[in-house]
C-alpha cells in the first residue's frame, strides 16, 4: 500500500532550515493498522501529510498503491485522494455551515455520485457511527466525540482503500478517545481498509497491529 524510501523533509523558516523528517524508510502493507507514535515535533503529522500528497518530500520517494504522488499535478492529486484515501484531522475540519448529513455527502458530491447512491451511502455511514438521528444537526450542535465520529464517517464516504488519521483522539477525553479508536478498528476490520494514525497515547498504540516510533524526525522502531 505505502512505500517510503529515504525520505527527508526540510522547511525553511526565515534564514534557517528545520528538518522535520530525516532519511525515513517505511513500508505499510494493504489492510494493516499502523500507529505512528512519538512526542510532539517528532515528525508524525509531517509524515501523514507527505503520504497524502498534501506536500512533497524534499528528498526521497513516496509511493501509495504504486503511485508517486509528487509527480502528479495538483488536480490529479486531488482526484486521486478523492477516490483512494480519507483523512481524519484532530481538529475535525468539518464544514460548519453544513449539516452532519451534508458533511458526509460533500465528498460524494465532488465525485458526482447519483443522488440515490449518496443518500443510501450517507445514512448507512451515519448509522454505523451512531449519528443517524443527528443527520440534520450542524457540527456546533454536536459534542467533540460526535464531531469526530462524523469526521470518521466523512473519511469513509468514498469507500477509500486508505485512511490517514492525524492524532484523531487528541481533542477528546480518554474514554471518548478509546471509543473512537474502537470504532476505527471495527470499520478497518469490516471494510478491509489500511489504517494509519498518529498518536502519542500508549493506550491508543496498544490497539494497533504495529507501532512505528519516531524521534527527532527519524524512525527509531517498528519500520519492518
Amino acid at each position: 500500500m505505502i512505500d517510503i524510501q529515504h525520505v527527508t523533509k526540510t522547511y525553511r523558516i526565515g534564514e534557517s532550515e528545520v528538518t522535520a523528517l530525516q532519511d525515513v524508510s517505511l513500508r505499510i502493507e494493504d489492510g494493516e493498522f499502523v500507529a505512528i507514535a512519538g512526542p510532539s515535533g517528532s515528525g508524525k503529522s509531517t509524515l501523514l501529510n507527505l503520504i497524502a500528497g498534501l506536500e512533497p518530500p524534499t528528498r526521497g520517494v513516496i509511493e501509495v498503491q504504486k503511485v508517486r504522488l509528487a509527480l502528479l499535478s495538483a488536480r490529479e492529486q486531488a482526484r486521486w485522494r478523492a477516490k483512494t484515501m480519507g483523512f481524519i484531522f484532530q481538529t475535525f475540519n468539518l464544514l460548519t455551515v453544513l449539516t452532519a448529513y451534508e458533511n458526509v455527502e460533500y465528498p460524494l458530491s465532488l465525485q458526482k455520485k447519483p443522488r440515490a447512491f449518496r443518500q443510501h451511502r450517507v445514512m448507512t455511514l451515519l448509522d454505523e457511527v451512531g449519528l443517524s438521528k443527528f443527520a440534520q444537526h450542524r457540527p456546533a450542535q454536536l459534542s467533540g466525540g460526535q464531531r469526530q465520529r462524523l469526521a470518521v464517517a466523512r473519511a469513509l464516504a468514498g469507500a477509500p482503500a486508505l485512511i490517514l488519521a492525524d492524532e484523531p483522539t487528541a481533542n477528546l477525553d480518554h474514554k471518548t478517545g478509546l471509543e473512537i479508536i474502537q470504532l476505527l478498528k471495527k470499520l478497518h476490520r469490516e471494510n478491509n481498509v489500511t489504517l494509519v494514525l498518529s498518536t502519542h497515547d500508549p493506550s491508543i498504540m496498544a490497539q494497533a497491529q504495529r507501532v512505528v516510533r519516531f524521534e527527532d524526525g527519524r524512525v527509531r522502531e517498528g519500520a519492518a
